[in-house]
């Protein structure tokens, strides 16, 4: 169906990542590795999302072959206080950077957040800090009040 999609919108595959929730790949891993697998041979990118939050195999994760890890915002929310759950992001982090994959962190809401994520390595960022969900119409005008706010935009 996303191939179909593809060709009859003309967009180029690589335009498009589509997230994947652990939960759901973890329910029949072999069918979600040869559906990855054809999609990412068709050049749409794939990530984990809520990664951590369910009973996933480190083997799985190796062969879903994925380009992203999504940090879930359970993990994200207590950094500044909780000594576990920086070791979990922090180890999160690591072991997606030393597979070859970026990390996006959801739920960031504070500075602090933000700054141990940068001091991680971490790749993206997403949560209120930076805005609140948007449509597509309102966040092309985000961007382009940004462009506009930004020197040489």
């Amino acid at each position: 169906m996303v191939s179909r999609i593809l060709d009859e919108e003309e967009l180029s595959a690589g335009c498009l990542e589509l997230e994947l929730t652990e939960s759901v790949a973890m329910d029949n891993p072999l069918a979600a590795i040869e559906t990855m697998d054809k999609l990412r041979e068709r050049g749409v990118r794939m990530s984990i999302d809520d990664f951590g939050t369910d009973y996933s195999s480190m083997s799985y994760l190796k062969r879903f072959r994925v380009h992203k890890l999504k940090i879930d915002r359970s993990f994200v929310a207590d950094l500044s206080t909780d000594p576990d759950d920086e070791a979990i992001v922090s180890a999160m982090i690591s072991l997606a950077h030393n597979l070859g994959l970026q990390t996006i962190a959801e739920g960031v809401e504070s500075e602090a957040q933000l700054a141990f994520l940068r001091a991680r390595g971490c790749d993206e960022a997403q949560g209120y800090l930076f805005g609140p969900p948007m449509t597509a119409d309102r966040f092309g005008a985000f961007l382009r009040s940004v462009a506009v706010e930004t020197p040489g935009g």
